[in-house]
């Protein structure tokens, strides 16, 4: 059977440019850059699933699964293990009971406390984990990009907000069901101390200037709640994204022993950041939960108390 010379030219040329192709596919550079946001990795019709969602989801389970066995082999004579859970327990019980100087407001705020604690750092250690090794190639304007598919949630702002809302949200709907609703709702828009000018005015003239930037300071309060979300969103949210780039660094400059030092640091550094949030969850709780007007009645006389508590029933009719 002969062959067309002009058809075996044209499948050369198509088997050199097919090698070229794949020459130059091989020789693209896989980059890995830390972004600000969390890199999508599955996408369904109307919803996206990032490597920063998957990772909280895997949180999640983790404390789940320690949390059904400890919970099955719970023993009056513990194991090494519940022992282990009991101590660390017992130890931060202690250091609530320091913040809020009473062991049954401690125990009221524990549970939410403890489970913060444990989702953010685990979330801070999975997110430096060899596990972030595993993801996916993408192709980019700039060669090939590495998308790993878990990150530390925590090194994405959408979760470090959400976790401060609830801590703020959280913390003053606790000190509803604490204090009840006049007094939390008067801790911000203090209507009590505009209402004090009128009963005050003929002992205490003084009252007229100070009741007014007493309700002000109520309307700063409001305020200080924004503050709070953004402080504790933001603080975490910069150390744990500073720990993924400094150790993304180091690796790309020297690849073997040098990153082991920070790396043990950032470990150090998820334990601190969890520890601090949960400390300061515990400190808001516990502010919401305090009546300040009864800790101020504690210094002053019977008839000014019976006076005040008038007014307050004045005020609540």
């Amino acid at each position: 059977m002969s062959v067309n010379k002009e058809d075996t030219i044209i499948q050369e040329q198509d088997l050199s440019v097919a090698n070229t192709t794949e020459t130059k596919d091989t020789n693209r550079e896989i980059s890995h850059t830390v972004t600000l946001y969390a890199e999508p990795i599955i996408h369904f019709k109307y919803f996206t699933i990032t490597n920063a969602l998957a990772t909280s989801w895997v949180v999640i389970i983790i404390i789940a699964i320690i949390a059904i066995t400890l919970n099955k082999k719970i023993k009056e004579v513990p194991g090494k293990l519940q022992n282990l859970f009991e101590i660390i327990i017992e130890g931060a019980l202690t250091l609530c009971d320091q913040v809020t100087n009473s062991r049954l407001l401690s125990l009221q705020i524990f549970p939410i406390a403890i489970s913060a604690f444990f989702f953010i750092l685990i979330n801070n250690w999975l997110g430096i984990s060899p596990f972030g090794g595993f993801g996916l190639l993408e192709d980019g304007d700039h060669g090939l990009a590495f998308i790993p598919f878990l990150r530390g949630g925590t090194a994405d702002l959408n979760t470090t907000i959400a976790l401060s809302v609830v801590a703020v949200l959280g913390a003053n709907v606790f000190g509803v069901i604490s204090i009840g609703m006049w007094k939390t709702i008067n801790k911000y828009v203090n209507l009590k101390a505009l209402g004090g000018i009128y009963t005050k005015i003929r002992k205490e003239p003084t009252v007229i200037i100070v009741a007014p930037i007493t309700f002000f300071v109520g309307l700063i309060e409001i305020a200080g709640e924004f503050a709070k979300v953004a402080s504790l969103s933001f603080r975490l949210f910069g150390n744990i994204l500073a720990g993924e780039v400094l150790l993304a660094s180091i690796s790309a400059l020297l690849v073997f022993a040098a990153p082991i030092p920070f790396f043990f640091l950032e470990i150090l550094v998820g334990v601190v950041q969890a520890l601090i949030f949960s400390i300061l969850l515990v400190v808001y709780f516990t502010v919401s939960a305090t009546d300040h007007d009864h800790e101020e009645h504690k210094g002053m006389s019977k008839e000014e108390g019976d006076e005040v508590e008038e007014i307050e029933n004045i005020v609540h009719a």
